[in-house]
């Protein structure tokens, strides 16, 4: 295996040279030596071809997201980030040089700058940024099934729930107003409604769904779901021709991941179904990182596995680029995986059983290599460090090298509180969503429904009664003596049960009475 350097820098440098508008990541590294001139590059070009970063816990993915956002931000490429520990939000401001960063930035041949990036916050509560909001419409059966950890049944009366609604233009704005329906669905009036056309709603099933429901309330996250729904719109910004980097925090919900992951797909759903066609693009639209990405497949249906893969390989031609970021390429589906074609791996450990096949698994994953063993240099890397590969312009993946990363430019650590209240504060975002909206929906659609049914049937009732006292004042007054016969009494029950019957099922003819009588 040859290791001369002079070898590996025109192999490098043919690979990872694009002849246009690119990310620099680093440099290679050979023999334990950094080659500053081996650079390791993506072309912009190909960043909607999507990617994997992966690495063990503390080996440095988050700030190889960092970095990779702040050069995206600076080709004015907006970037949306999931913030899972609220520590991106340094972002906003230029770091400090010290020591370290000094030497790397001498190792690299490239002097560190220190610089602010352009930061929208966002969180799925609204206390650690604006309110990131969708309808229960807008997300969905499928998804919003996962989040309530609902079976295949259970999930497919969420779909007849959710097509009935459809039909009748009823929008599912917040969860009071699915409760409704699917107590409206599952009993009297409504389950009759809907058996021929949509199937019948056992109650068993119902109230197993109401349950869950009441339990995602009981945690607080029943606002995740209401209006103002968020605009996708508002991801596509830029400041003074930088990309608007949009994170949302869910330091407050990291125990719910399926909350969040779910709601990170149903806005990559959105951003995909919302989107024109673009071809090849010089550079992409935007760029999602999807953080702790294996939290996404984690006990997946098949159904919602389906939607994940169409999603992942559709939306790159609507110049969007999707980068899952985990502890490992088994985390995630071999369906999805070979559809990433930009790979940075961080150092693997192998301390278990299963570490030792994650290893095994990952390392075919990567093509043969004429400058490492790709078993022995994954598990060798420092923090900082990775092994990459990546397509180049031509679609080709690129020669995998293990590479000294260059440092992010901006603070590697959360804002102070003080200065993301400041940030919030002036946001036109988080004034744009503070507002929660209750507009006309399924809840009020129903209940105005139920209480007119109820109105005639009291007014049916009412007419009832009237008429009964009516007839019997007749007869008193007119036919006192006559009601004695036995022919009068026959006429008179025939009387009574033709008017109840017209009562119950027409409008009331109050002449009636008297034509029958009156001979």
């Amino acid at each position: 295996m040859p290791k001369d350097p002079k070898s590996f820098i025109e192999k490098i440098t043919k690979s990872y040279a694009p002849t246009g508008p690119s990310i620099y990541l680093g440099a290679g590294i050979l023999n334990q030596e950094i080659i500053a001139e081996a650079e390791v590059n993506i072309s912009l070009k190909m960043m909607n071809r999507h990617g994997l970063i992966a690495g063990a816990t503390g080996t440095g993915k988050t700030r190889t997201l960092q970095l990779i956002a702040e050069q995206l931000s600076d080709a004015g490429v907006p970037v949306f980030m999931l913030d899972v520990k609220g520590d991106l939000s340094g972002l906003n401001q230029a770091g400090q040089t010290n020591p370290k960063l000094e030497e790397r930035g001498k190792a690299l041949k490239k002097p560190f700058v220190p610089n602010g990036f352009p930061v929208e916050l966002y969180s799925l509560s609204g206390k650690l940024g604006a309110t990131m909001r969708a309808t229960v419409t807008e997300f969905g059966p499928v998804l919003l099934g996962k989040i309530l950890d609902l079976n295949d049944t259970q999930t497919g009366v969420l779909a007849a729930i959710f097509k009935y609604a459809d039909d009748h233009k009823m929008a599912i704005i917040d969860l009071k107003d699915l409760k409704k329906l699917l107590s409206y669905l599952s009993e009297g009036d409504g389950a009759a409604e809907i058996k021929d056309n949509y199937g019948k709603i056992s109650s068993s099933t119902a109230g197993t769904i109401l349950r869950k429901i009441v339990a995602v309330e009981q945690q607080g996250l029943g606002t995740v779901f209401g209006e103002r729904s968020f605009d996708i719109e508002d991801l596509f910004q830029k400041v003074d021709g930088q990309g608007l980097i949009s994170l949302l925090n869910i330091a407050d919900v990291q125990d719910q991941p399926a909350l969040y992951s779910t709601f990170l797909l149903s806005l990559l759903a959105e951003i995909f179904y919302n989107l024109p066609e673009a071809g090849d693009l010089d550079k992409p639209k935007l760029v999602f990182f999807f953080d702790e990405a294996h939290l996404l497949f984690n006990n997946a249906s098949k159904a919602f596995l389906e939607q994940i893969e169409q999603v992942i390989r559709l939306i790159r031609s609507k110049g969007v680029g999707v980068f899952f970021c985990t502890q490992a390429a088994t985390d995630i589906p071999e369906s999805v995986l070979g559809q990433l074609g930009n790979r940075v791996q961080h150092a693997l450990r192998a301390f278990t059983p299963n570490d030792v096949d994650a290893l095994r698994k990952t390392v075919k994953t990567y093509p043969k290599s004429d400058f490492y063993e790709i078993d022995t240099i994954i598990t060798a890397l420092g923090t900082g460090q990775a092994l990459i590969t990546v397509l180049n312009e031509k679609g080709i993946p690129t020669e995998v090298v293990a590479t000294h990363l260059t440092p992010p430019r901006a603070v590697m650590g959360p804002m102070a509180h003080i200065d993301c209240e400041k940030l919030m504060q002036s946001s036109d975002g988080y004034k744009k969503y503070q507002e929660e909206l209750d507009p006309e929906s399924a809840f009020e659609i129903l209940n105005k429904r139920i209480s007119e049914k109820m109105d005639q049937k009291d007014d049916a009732e009412e007419m009832i009664a009237e008429t009964k006292a009516a007839s019997k004042r007749a007869e008193k007054s007119m036919f006192e003596q006559a009601l004695n016969a036995p022919i009068t009494r026959q006429i008179g029950r025939e009387i009574v049960r033709g008017i109840f019957g017209m009562i119950i099922g027409k409008k009331p003819r109050k002449s009636t009475s008297r034509s029958l009588f009156g001979f």
